[in-house]
């Protein structure tokens, strides 16, 4: 009889992804360069286009230099999905607080 224990779960294979990983390149220089483009019409800062771009460039980091976590919930959060969604969140947040009203 075999008492051997099964290893972990096969973990996700990683590998560098360029486009997530050039989003968050783009997304540091950006916010760094112009961090004015985060205010509002007052000229106070947007906490929530902010937080999401911030998500936006973490997860773009985290997916596009190959790291794939084990745990579902963590490879959901800083996936390459997630870079995009962050990224259009922020995009609709700042449309919505620049549009005439």
């Amino acid at each position: 009889m075999n008492t051997k224990l099964a290893g972990p779960a096969a973990a996700p294979t990683g590998g560098i992804r360029l486009l997530p990983l050039l989003a968050a390149i783009v997304i540091m220089l950006g916010i760094t360069a112009w961090p004015a483009t985060l205010s509002g019409p007052q000229g106070g800062a947007d906490h929530w286009a902010a937080m999401a771009l911030f998500w936006a460039m973490s997860a773009g980091f985290v997916r596009g230099v190959g790291f794939v976590p084990r745990h579902r919930a963590w490879r959901l959060l800083f996936s390459g999905g997630a870079c995009l969604l962050g990224i259009a969140l922020a995009a609709a947040r700042m449309a919505l607080l620049n549009s005439p009203q």
